[in-house]
């Protein structure tokens, strides 16, 4: 069985935008196409929510609202496909909560997708904590993944840096902010799935293991108070899922290594690049895992937060 966790389908309202030019890719039609190509069981459907960044938090309320109807409908019409979630703003506030719980009681969407900064804010926000209370108490799984762009944006306008550097450095700040606010002290039984590997923060978690137990000796790394969480972050990064979106299997290698592949859910990001699909599972089957292993990347460690 195959589940691919991260695949993208925008609301008709943002594939009609003119950047498109009539040809947007993440479509439901071409979510299908590639979906059978490849021999695919489940596709998780999500808005990645780009069009975000030109909203303020009280212009996206309407639009998210119609964005996690649409998705719903589109499950309905294909429930032997697809699956969906639901999209809102960490700190939306009590409207966005309120429809958020509305689209996984009534309209039984599986888990929300977050983006890991809107307009400079982050998920570690102290206005995101109702946010984190209510996810728990629903217990749906939360995927964490990069808005367009987010910070350094006036240096990742040349050869599509945005996408390709930008948005992982995104997901990765937005990771490690919030293990070091102790958001997985205080919710330890928060299911938060990363996209695109954690954007990399596999490969520097070290790094955030000695500023923190260096004590006095790293006092020119910066402070590390108020002390917010009781354990080295690599503890917390081991509470958390990623995906697997990375085309490269020494990354996938390197997470697996780190948090343990029973965390590993297997994604491609297709749609948006259709053509991909087929190399990120490529990436799978290259790292030659034991079969069971593989198993637990493919589908079993996703059908288990998907509660299938």
């Amino acid at each position: 069985m195959i589940i691919d966790w991260h695949t993208h389908v925008h609301p008709p309202k943002e594939q009609a935008r003119p950047v498109w030019q009539g040809k947007c890719p993440a479509t439901i039609e071409n979510l299908l196409k590639v979906h059978d190509e490849n021999g695919l069981d489940i596709s998780v459907v999500t808005s990645a929510a780009q069009y975000l960044r030109h909203l303020t938090r009280e212009e996206a309320v309407p639009e998210l609202r119609a964005s996690n109807e649409y998705l719903a409908s589109l499950r309905d019409r294909h429930p032997d496909k697809i699956l969906a979630f639901a999209t809102t703003i960490p700190g939306g506030g009590d409207a966005m909560l309120k429809d958020l719980e509305d689209a996984v009681t009534r309209l039984d969407l599986r888990g929300v997708l977050i983006s890991s900064s809107h307009r400079g804010s982050y998920p570690d926000d102290d206005d995101a904590k109702p946010f984190f209370e209510l996810v728990t108490k629903l217990d749906i799984p939360v995927f964490m993944h990069p808005p367009a762009v987010g910070f350094g944006e006036e240096r990742l306008d040349i050869y599509r840096l945005a996408s390709s550097v930008g948005r992982p450095f995104d997901a990765s700040l937005a990771l490690s902010r919030l293990i070091v606010k102790g958001i997985f002290e205080e919710f330890p039984t928060l299911k938060l799935v990363a996209s695109h590997l954690g954007g990399g923060i596999s490969e520097v978690i070290g790094r955030m293991n000695y500023a923190y137990e260096m004590g006095d000796e790293a006092f020119f790394l910066g402070s590390y108070t108020p002390m917010m969480i009781r354990k080295k972050p690599g503890d917390y990064l081991k509470m958390v899922y990623m995906d697997s979106t990375s085309y490269h299997p020494p990354a996938v290698r390197c997470a697996i290594d780190t948090i343990g592949v029973d965390r590993i859910v297997f994604g491609s990001d297709s749609p948006m690049l259709l053509s991909i699909k087929r190399q990120a599972l490529d990436t799978i089957y290259d790292l030659k895992l034991p079969e069971h292993e593989q198993e637990m990347i493919l589908s079993g460690t996703a059908k288990k937060l998907l509660k299938l």
